[in-house]
Parts: C-alpha cells; sequence; structure tokens
C-alpha cells in the first residue's frame, strides 16, 4: 500500500526532457523480409517520436508534466513531428525550429513477434549550439528532473549541468551514439541508464553485475542502472546488485520501450519513489507498451501499471 500511495504522490515541477526527434512512420508486418520484397502492412501509423521525446510523452501518458527542449528542421517533417507531441500533451514551447534544414524522419519496420527494423534520417547541417537553452530555468528550479540523451551531445551537457547545479535528478539514457558521447555526458549525469548495447559498449562484455561494477568504478559517485527487455533492469546499491522485472505481455511491438521505461523511470524519481518502486513502476510501464502496436502511441496510463504492480 505505501507503494502506491507514493506512486500516487504528483511532482510538483514537469520533467525536462531534451533530445532529438523525428517524423516516424510505423509499419507492422508479418515477417521482416530477405532480399526484395514488396510487402503490404498488416497497419501503419504516422508519429513525432525520439529518445527523450517518447519518453516525455510516458510522463504524460502515465498522470506527469512534461517539456521538450530540441533543434528541428524547419519543413514539414520537423513541423509534423513537433505538432504530433503537442498533441500527445508536451510543451514544445522552447522547440527551435531551423531554417534551411530538413526535419529528421524515420521508417520503421515491425514483424510479428515485435521486433523491428529502424532507418532513421537526420540532416548532418543542424546545429548543435546551445545558447539559446532557456537554461536559467533548470537552476531556477522550474523542473523535476532533468531527462536527455546522446544524440545531441551539445544540448544533453548543458541541460545536465544545470541539472546538477539545481540539485534535481539529472538523468541520462545511455545509448551508443557519436564517439565519445556517452562517457563525456555519463560524467555529467546523477542517474546512468545503459541500455544493454550500451553498457556493453562502455565498460565491454561481462556478466551484468560485473559490467556495472566496472561502471562505477569509472562513475563512482552517479547511481548506475541499465535495462536487459525482457530481463528487466539492473542496478547497483551499495555495491549489490538489484534486480526488477516487468510482467508477461503478448509483445507486438518493442518499439519505444526503453523510452517509456526511461520516462517511467523519470517520474518515478520525480515523485520521491525509492530506487527499487521506480524500477518497478517502470519495469512494468515498458512492459504493457510492448503489448501495444505504434511505438510510444502504447506507453499505458497510471491506473493500467498500478493494477498490475
Amino acid at each position: 500500500m505505501a507503494q502506491t500511495q507514493r506512486a500516487m504522490t504528483p511532482a510538483s515541477q514537469p520533467i525536462l526532457c531534451v533530445g532529438a526527434c523525428a517524423w516516424t512512420t510505423i509499419f507492422r508486418v508479418g515477417h521482416l523480409p530477405r532480399g526484395s520484397a514488396k510487402i503490404i502492412p498488416d497497419d501503419a501509423i504516422q508519429i513525432g517520436d525520439g529518445m527523450s521525446a517518447s519518453a516525455a510523452c510516458a510522463v504524460v501518458a502515465l498522470g506527469g508534466r512534461a517539456e521538450f527542449w530540441a533543434r528541428v528542421g524547419d519543413d514539414a517533417n520537423g513541423r509534423a513531428a513537433i505538432a504530433s507531441l503537442v498533441g500527445a500533451g508536451l510543451n514544445c514551447d522552447h522547440v527551435q525550429f531551423v531554417p534551411d534544414v530538413k526535419g529528421s524522419f524515420c521508417t520503421v519496420v515491425i514483424d510479428g513477434d515485435g521486433e523491428r527494423i529502424v532507418i532513421p534520417r537526420h540532416d548532418p547541417a543542424l546545429p548543435n549550439d546551445t545558447d539559446w537553452l532557456p537554461l536559467a530555468r533548470i537552476r531556477n528550479g522550474e523542473f523535476s528532473a532533468v531527462l536527455t540523451e546522446v544524440r545531441w551531445p551539445e544540448g544533453a551537457a548543458a541541460v545536465l549541468d544545470a541539472a546538477r547545479e539545481a540539485g534535481i535528478p539529472a538523468i541520462l539514457d545511455a545509448e551508443i551514439g557519436a564517439p565519445g558521447a556517452m562517457e563525456f555526458l555519463a560524467a555529467k549525469a546523477t542517474h546512468v541508464l545503459y541500455s544493454e548495447t550500451g553498457l556493453a559498449a562502455h565498460v565491454g562484455a561481462a556478466a551484468v553485475g560485473d559490467q556495472l561494477m566496472r561502471a562505477q568504478a569509472v562513475l563512482p559517485t552517479q547511481f548506475l542502472g541499465v535495462t536487459r527487455g525482457a530481463d528487466g533492469f539492473f542496478w547497483l546499491d551499495a555495491g549489490r546488485v538489484e534486480h526488477a522485472t516487468g510482467i508477461a505481455v503478448n509483445a507486438v511491438d518493442t518499439l519505444g520501450a526503453g523510452d517509456v521505461f526511461h520516462g517511467a523511470y523519470a517520474l518515478g524519481l520525480a515523485e520521491r519513489m525509492s530506487a527499487t518502486e521506480a524500477a518497478r513502476f517502470a519495469c512494468v510501464a515498458a512492459s504493457l507498451k510492448c503489448a501495444v502496436f505504434g511505438g510510444r502511441i502504447g506507453a499505458p496510463n497510471r491506473a493500467a501499471v498500478l493494477a498490475n504492480l
């Protein structure tokens, strides 16, 4: 009962999510083709998404508030992506539309087992400057947590620094990115939440406990954890490896499950859940997402998560 009560205590301020986004077309097919093929999809959808963007949408679906900062190409794709995120409930007032740059776009093909092929395209002309970011809003206490990723290292570094100055959770979705970006940003975060591939890229292949111990030797003051798909979430607590799992579902679409986990975990931290409570909350949210086609569209509401805790 105590866990449910804490999980229902709303954060006083919104969560800030910063990163990249794209206008994404998602196709569902019976199987992924080999060689040349022309396939009629069973279903299709177009949405604005991205690592931090989808995490922010999950925060809103779970009853929280989220704001999204990004720089986006000022064309039909960029405008459509942001309109989609606004429609999902995000505050996108501080998205910068960049003239003469193409908006990112992506095609995803998902098979009958929920596995997928992702083909993104980002305009290399998209600028990396951060002078326009209203970082004073972070330092002035307008957000309960910051969540960012590796796709825009300059922006991520700026908001992680500001979050640490403000004394709020500075959370990094630690996935593989440009060479050195993950390592550089992890040193600035308070919470480093690796993907399985991200952790292996950082410290090498090993048993998950050994990997986390290796990472802790490099990042001695950070909270460290790793998502491992259906195996759940592993993290270090005072040198001990802890573990939380989700629930069994009929997985039809794993796209965005990690993003939903990160959004739910950030919301848990903002609501002052314990590490164990936040991990279990996020694992269940990510599991439920996998049962719904449509990427981030499958993010569950809070009632569904609480009913399955």
